[in-house]
């Protein structure tokens, strides 16, 4: 998947400025795309040049002249290939995976220290996304929401980054536990 392709899923929601869109991002495609506001702005560019995505631009009184963004019909054939097309599964790339796979004999210390930021960084992930569910639910259960929400994709994806980072906390909270027993272990006499 390239950044494009979820900076158009983000448009299907109207226009919207670059810096709207990476609040956007930071906000809701976080769970499952990250891109920094530099990428994001060239990413926008390329998409322009490539006709899928026009710009108008609008002068604001005390503030910058900001660049509004909206899908074009190519754009949104190009989003909708995309969606027809085979994903392939997600691979893990994770350095702190690979301090664990190594952490008998490394430092286990610092291993679960870093487990430990791990487990406090998604604790804070699902808060930030418990109050995003709250506020896309809007007083609604989810089976109202789904039931008349013109777009279901953002809370489906916002469901799986929840399902993510409780995942983390668990694996984070079993991953202690065991180094915890390992180290009292190793550290007893013999």
């Amino acid at each position: 998947m390239s950044l494009r392709n979820a900076v158009m899923a983000a448009l299907l929601d109207g226009e919207a400025s670059g810096y709207d869109l990476a609040k956007t991002f930071d906000a809701a495609v976080a769970n499952f795309w990250i891109c920094t506001p530099q990428q994001l702005y060239r990413e926008l560019d390329r998409m322009e040049t490539d006709g899928l995505i026009t710009a108008r631009t609008v002068e604001q009184e005390r503030r910058p002249t900001k660049r509004l963004f909206t899908l074009t019909d190519k754009g949104v054939a190009h989003l909708t290939a995309f969606t027809a097309q085979q994903h392939k599964p997600t691979a893990i790339r994770d350095e702190l995976l690979v301090a664990v796979l190594a952490a008998d004999s490394g430092d286990l210390e610092a291993v679960k220290a870093s487990i430990r930021e791990r487990r406090q960084w998604a604790e804070a992930k699902i808060e930030r996304y418990e109050r995003l569910k709250a506020k896309l639910l809007n007083g609604q259960t989810e089976d109202e929401f789904l039931a008349t929400a013109d777009r279901v994709g953002p809370y489906l994806t916002l469901d799986r980054g929840l399902s993510f980072e409780r995942d983390n906390v668990k694996w984070c909270a079993r991953s202690l536990t065991v180094l915890e027993r390992r180290g009292a272990r190793l550290d007893a006499p013999t």
